[in-house]
């Protein structure tokens, strides 16, 4: 019976040494533009407790060349942790990593990817305008669900027109709309190829 104290003190400080251990949050962030790491870029890490959306900066960095991050913090029980990453000209990142889903017993692993930023200027001009005319437009390729992107639905153009639309695109592919002018025979498919941190024009005239 003698033992049994000391054994209650064993236990009890391995207890507490697992409560007191760190996380390990690591990985890579890659440039899927030009098939290399994202140096440069900022990453940030938040907390957000249990039942709050309130957002509480643990920890940033910047990337180096090696394109790897890492962050080490306490074992506090949290609802989740947000990643943030961003670099001037590149989508940014927000991925969030739930407390659940995190172990001390490894490193947690988690690996990031991005695009470098194009833009494309659509052009349209009505060479011969009238009140009832339609020109109907519809994305057919091209960056979609961000908040800089231009919309997927179908949009319309009335009467006399002579306007310029900005969309952005992920760099180096293609963005194309199919369009049609209403009551006429002509439609087509227009496109271009929008190159990283530039801007291309696709104009129509009708």
């Amino acid at each position: 019976m003698k033992f049994l104290p000391l054994l209650v003190i064993i236990l009890l400080s391995a207890s507490c040494k697992k409560g007191q251990a760190d996380f390990v949050l690591k990985g890579t962030v890659s440039d899927l533009t030009f098939s290399q790491n994202l140096t440069g870029a900022s990453i940030k890490l938040y907390q957000v407790p249990v039942g709050t959306t309130q957002q509480k900066l643990l920890g940033t960095a910047t990337i180096g060349e090696d394109g790897n991050y890492k962050f080490t913090f306490p074992r506090d029980k949290m609802e989740k942790y947000i990643i943030e990453i961003t670099k001037q000209n590149y989508f940014s990142i927000s991925k969030e990593v739930f407390f659940s889903s995190l172990t001390i017993e490894e490193d947690n692993i988690r690996d990031f990817s991005t695009n470098a930023k194009a833009w494309v200027k659509l052009t349209f001009f009505n060479s011969s305008p009238l009140s009832s005319d339609q020109l109907n437009y519809i994305k057919q390729a091209g960056k979609e669900g961000c908040s800089e992107c231009c919309s997927d639905a179908e949009q319309i153009l009335y009467g006399a027109v002579n306007t310029s639309i900005y969309c952005v695109n992920n760099a180096d592919t293609e963005y194309s709309y199919f369009y049609w002018v209403l009551g006429t025979a002509n439609q087509g498919l227009k496109s271009a190829y929008t190159t990283a941190f530039d801007t291309v024009e696709i104009s129509l005239t009708y």
